[in-house]
């Protein structure tokens, strides 16, 4: 089996679609492919066929090799939880909630399982692209390292690092990331990869040959920056719209603790439809959906909302738009949030937006189910699914109305309701993670939109094809910016 990983100068410069691109490139060359990143920190995931929860990055990378999202991809998932606090998740269930310094002495009883369960990727697969995390460079870190010189070493695999351009300083980042490293380290690094670049390539040759001269390692390309509708990393956050540029204007409720964030992609496809995220009252304005996301601290970020202004600035809206909470934001738009075992925070309850007639329980149980089913409103009656991934069970009162009858779970049939929504059908709460990708309820709740502003009414694009689409724009963009002969030879394949 051949191999190749990906590492970075830092977080944000475009590893895991550099990842993504590969998975697409080399299955697009008959190989069979699969991606894989020994840890992943972030608050977007997602659950697998079989109920386990892995990083998004590593579902985006699986559908472009062709492949159903497993947790063989994602063995160690980190979801911050509080300040210098994570939950690990190993193997895709809990595992237990970590002070980074605790962790960092964790992390060395994973390495026999990170070896071992690597080892039956390579009578599974041609090839394994594999993604570091953050950079190499953390020498803070070296001794335990796991996901990124560590995991070349635990493995032997030839190393690119990706630096990015469109921040500045990408040569010094190259030069600095090879100088912190040891000589057995620098010995696995075979090129590097500038990405982001936008300009005239003419300009950026003589520093690339220096650079080259400096670090005694090649350039295997410039990627140029590029705007694809494909599923955004936390670090991309920072680069996020803030005003409607669509006749459609949805607005997002923008966390501290904001998870699952890639709940709205969807909408991108959409042609008439802008997503902006929101933080304050002042950027509120008056969108035609409002959506509170999920949260890995429901508490906090309903606390954060109230400090900010952005609940009454919610309540106001509530009485003219349409608002959908998801799972965390579902919890919020309820009268009350109890946590009497302390889970989230240390208030044992809270007060809720009061959006909604339910009450919500924080437990210390994490529901993770895969789940299709349909949505029950009285003039719409199509087909929904997505994934469950909370900390609570949702009480709910008798001036709502049931939401979502979930038929399949786990791909086990069964017969539960989820969510509520108003008698005026302006509001709507709902565990559903992934909802919007449902075409068909995309597509009602849009047109009603478009009805109410007198807009022509629309079909919506299937959401998997669309991404299929994107996946294979950004591989012919990879492939004509990178040296593949070069990336093959390193691999020792043709």
């Amino acid at each position: 089996m051949a191999k190749i990983m990906i590492q970075g100068t830092g977080s944000s410069v475009g590893k895991s679609l550099i990842v993504a691109a590969l998975c697409r490139i080399f299955k697009q060359d008959g190989y069979s492919v699969c991606p894989y990143k020994s840890q992943n920190m972030s608050l977007n995931s997602y659950i697998t066929l079989d109920g386990k929860e892995m990083g998004r990055a590593q579902v985006l990378q699986a559908y472009a090799a062709g492949l159903e999202p497993q947790v063989f991809m994602n063995p160690i998932l980190l979801k911050p939880t509080a300040d210098a606090k994570c939950q690990v998740i190993v193997n895709g269930k809990v595992y237990n909630n970590h002070t980074a310094a605790e962790y960092h002495n964790l992390k060395i009883l994973f390495k026999d399982m990170l070896k071992e369960d690597f080892l039956k990727l390579e009578s599974d697969f041609d090839i394994v692209v594999i993604e570091g995390a953050g950079s190499p460079a953390e020498i803070n870190l070296r001794d335990r390292d796991i996901v990124n010189m560590g995991m070349a070493e635990l493995v032997d695999a030839p190393v690119l690092i990706v630096g990015d351009i469109d921040k500045g300083g990408v040569f010094a980042s190259l030069a600095g990331t090879m100088l912190l490293l040891t000589e057995e380290e620098r010995k696995r690094v075979k090129g590097t990869i500038i990405n982001k670049f936008r300009g005239d390539i003419d300009l950026l040759t003589p520093g690339i040959n220096m650079l080259e001269e400096i670090i005694k390692r090649t350039c295997l390309g410039v990627v140029p920056y590029f705007n694809l509708i494909l599923e955004d990393e936390d670090g991309a956050m920072m680069e996020i719209n803030k005003k409607a540029t669509a006749p459609i204007d949805v607005a997002v409720v923008m966390l501290p603790h904001m998870s699952n964030f890639t709940d709205a992609d969807c909408l991108k496809c959409e042609e008439d439809v802008s997503v902006r995220f929101i933080s304050s009252k002042e950027e509120f304005g008056m969108p035609d959906l409002l959506i509170i996301p999920g949260s890995k601290n429901t508490i906090e970020d309903l606390n954060t909302i109230k400090d900010s202004g952005l609940e009454e600035a919610i309540l106001d809206y509530s009485k003219k738009g349409i608002t959908l909470g998801i799972c965390g934001g579902y919890q919020m738009m309820g009268k009350e949030i109890g946590d009497p075992l302390n889970i989230e925070s240390s208030m044992e309850s809270i007060k809720g937006i009061g959006l909604l007639d339910t009450i919500t329980t924080i437990e210390s149980e994490k529901v993770m189910t895969r789940v299709e089913g349909n949505v029950n409103l009285p003039n719409f009656k199509g087909n929904i699914y997505g994934y469950e991934i909370h900390m609570g069970k949702t009480i709910v009162g008798d001036d709502v109305n049931s939401f979502i009858t979930i038929n399949r779970e786990n791909g086990v049939e069964t017969n539960k309701l989820d969510g509520v929504f108003n008698n005026s059908e302006t509001i709507f709460g709902t565990y559903v993670h992934g909802i919007l990708d449902s075409t068909e309820f995309r597509e009602y709740l849009l047109n009603k939109i478009r009805t109410k502003k007198s807009m022509t009414q629309r079909k919506s694009p299937v959401y998997e094809g669309f991404r299929e689409e994107e996946l294979n724009k950004l591989a012919d963009i990879v492939r004509k910016a990178l040296d593949m002969n070069k990336i093959y030879e390193i691999m020792r394949l043709k």
